[in-house]
């Protein structure tokens, strides 16, 4: 199971909100470089980069901030938050981008979204699943949508898609551990071809394992890291032990 460590930008700094609250920011690091190279010193390859003020203005806004990262390690990124058009999609990939995630964009415009599954290719594009009561939630979690959860990821499976990122906004940020049951579940459902990413709620490094077990083909860790809950050594370790 890959590590992916996440570095959430507002304002070009590495924040942390609770359950997708805007007023809940916190603020880590004025230098989201210094983080991505710190996570790169401990073994880590892998980074979720989201452009938070991008998630609000519905565009592509701290494509700087994944341009500098990019160019400065070697970490493979998948960048999401706010993209909407072909052109924040060529900005993102232009910018260093390994992979991109698109969530409210999947929901408002699949159309657009099964373009883009087309023309770079499923390895290149990631389903961001965003859930709120096994319901897809979209624009930074300020809106609900009528989709359910596991019938819209299967729809899109039905479409090429391969990697899912799935939070449960529930746990997002609350450090009281991930949606297993939920993850079993899309896992049940899905079949074994999904390469799904849990994300949100993860807090201690005995969590790792178990999704692991589930058949989880990454875990996103943020706010674990942050408040040193799970120390970057442990990381290594766990990928060391792989």
């Amino acid at each position: 199971m890959r590590i992916i460590p996440a570095i959430d930008i507002i304002e070009g700094k590495c924040v942390r909100l609770s359950k997708g609250d805007y007023d809940t920011k916190k603020i880590y690091n004025e230098n989201p470089l210094e983080v991505a190279k710190e996570f790169e010193a401990h073994g880590i390859e892998y980074l979720h980069l989201v452009d938070l003020d991008g998630a609000k203005s519905k565009h592509i806004v701290n494509h700087k901030v994944l341009e500098k990262i990019a160019s400065n390690t070697n970490l493979k990124i998948d960048f999401g938050g706010g993209l909407k058009t072909d052109e924040d999609l060529r900005i993102a990939f232009e910018s260093g981008a390994n992979q991109i995630t698109g969530g409210s964009i999947a929901v408002k415009d699949r159309e657009t979204f099964i373009s883009w599954i087309n023309k770079y290719s499923p390895e290149k594009i990631i389903l961001g699943a965003d859930a709120k009561d096994e319901m897809v939630a979209v624009s930074g979690w300020m809106e609900e949508s009528q989709e359910e959860l596991v019938p819209f990821i299967q729809g899109y499976q039905k479409e090429g898609i391969r990697g899912v990122i799935c939070t449960d906004i529930s746990k997002d940020g609350m450090l009281e551990g991930p949606s297993f049951e939920l993850y079993r579940k899309i896992l049940e459902e899905c079949g074994p071809k999904l390469l799904l990413i849990a994300s949100g709620g993860i807090s201690t490094y005995d969590e790792l394992p178990k999704l692991a077990e589930l058949g989880c083909e990454g875990a996103i860790i943020g706010k674990a890291i942050y408040e040193n809950r799970i120390s970057l050594k442990q990381l290594e370790k766990f990928i060391l032990d792989i």
